[in-house]
């Protein structure tokens, strides 16, 4: 089963504060042109995207720089919707995080910088967040500085907690670019009881 973790992009789609709308308008019909295009306006960081480490790295690697392999793998949802402010470590199960894709079902919450550096000592491979935002700047380079890709505005990650899926998320590959927007999905193995 393949379960989409995207939002939808429309001119409805939310954005972070003073970043660009999205725009999505009409440029060709079948009628009148003989084929249908959309013509697209919008921010890398628009809609579920990835952050690239040039998006607060100076000289960090771009989209278009990152290796595939960072954009896919087994995934884990860790469900913190119960705390208040930023979550913290004591509420991150120890250990099993290496080389995952680790998902956080957030309910509007950021992460602290104790946990990116402890999710970056254990080696994840990815992190990703039902929220607009990862975390502050701090949570964001020290992520970024460890090429850990960040994922936001990730939905329907309530029907993955205690599953076993595959993470997939690839980027457009904008050349120079700090982000992309992704089509996220997680391929279900087995789903807990």
């Amino acid at each position: 089963m393949i379960i989409d973790l995207s939002l939808s992009i429309s001119e409805n789609t939310p954005v972070y504060p003073d970043d660009p709308p999205v725009s999505v308008k009409l440029w060709a019909v079948i009628d009148r042109d003989g084929y249908y295009m959309n013509v697209l306006k919008m921010g890398e960081h628009s809609g579920t995207h990835v952050d690239a480490p040039a998006h607060f790295v100076p000289g960090g690697k771009t989209i278009d720089e990152m290796p595939l392999e960072k954009f896919i793998g087994a995934g884990i949802v860790l469900d913190v919707r119960e705390g208040e402010g930023p979550v913290g470590l004591d509420e991150i199960p120890d250990g099993g995080y290496f080389g995952k894709m680790v998902l956080f079902l957030t309910g509007g919450r950021e992460l602290s910088p104790e946990v990116a550096l402890f999710l970056v000592a254990e080696g994840a491979k990815a992190v990703g967040t039902d929220s607009m935002s990862i975390g502050d700047e701090a949570v964001h380079k020290i992520l970024l500085s460890a090429e850990v890709p960040v994922f936001e505005n990730l939905v329907n990650l309530e029907v993955l907690i205690g599953a076993e899926f595959t993470f997939a998320a690839f980027p457009l590959r904008i050349e120079g670019g700090s982000g992309s927007p992704v089509r996220a999905v997680a391929i279900v193995q087995r789903e807990l009881e």
